[in-house]
């Protein structure tokens, strides 16, 4: 080291070595690069460049790729199921119900990188039981969300007719309109039987 250069002190390589949000921060960089690349692009390099630590960071914090992709994808669900819930906490109307859901399709770049995030998630559990618990897990919290509105038989319908369309609405080169997606929620929901709780 030159002699003009600063040395590290003690506080300095303490606060190298203590830094209690890495984890979360390699997690973070984990979903970014899954965005980004898929996760069959995700290596610990590219988690580790995105994160801005060593990449023997990454694998001290995790026993393996699996490992930290099922952790990463654990927290993207959990941030994503309080998203969700949010979304609705006004919502007093089926018409306003109506317009959420309609939103939720016709999402901005936030919601596009969550679907993303989301499909590489199901694709990737196909393979992996570990994930297909997670999976399940996340549609039986969001179809709990929905049947306040719906009841059961109806949410568990509407979930499955939003993920087409959002997925749907990634693919497209040509989006539906607004309107289009309003009537395919509202044939989804069926004549309103009782007021939105």
């Amino acid at each position: 080291m030159k002699r003009d250069e600063p040395q590290p002190t003690a506080d300095t390589r303490r606060a190298r070595r203590n830094d209690p949000g890495r984890k979360a921060r390699i997690l973070d960089a984990a979903l970014d690069v899954i965005a980004e690349h898929g996760v069959a692009g995700t290596t610990h390099r590219s988690i580790a460049a995105r994160a801005d630590v060593p990449l023997g960071s990454v694998t001290y914090h995790f026993a393996g790729l699996s490992e930290l992709l099922a952790q990463a994808f654990a927290r993207h669900v959990e941030a994503q199921s309080a998203v969700f819930e949010a979304l609705f906490a006004g919502v007093a109307t089926r018409e306003e119900f109506v317009e959420v859901l309609t939103d939720l399709v016709h999402g901005g770049p936030a919601r596009h990188r969550s679907a993303v995030l989301g499909f590489e998630l199901h694709l990737a559990a196909l393979r992996d039981p570990e994930l297909r618990a997670l999976t399940q897990k996340w549609t039986r919290d969001s179809r709990s969300v929905l049947a306040r509105f719906t009841g059961p038989e109806v949410a568990a319908r509407l979930d499955a007719t939003l993920e087409g369309m959002i997925m749907h609405a990634l693919l497209t080169t040509a989006p539906e309109p607004r309107a289009t997606t309003r009537e395919a929620i509202l044939a989804t929901l069926g004549p309103a039987r009782r007021p939105v709780a």
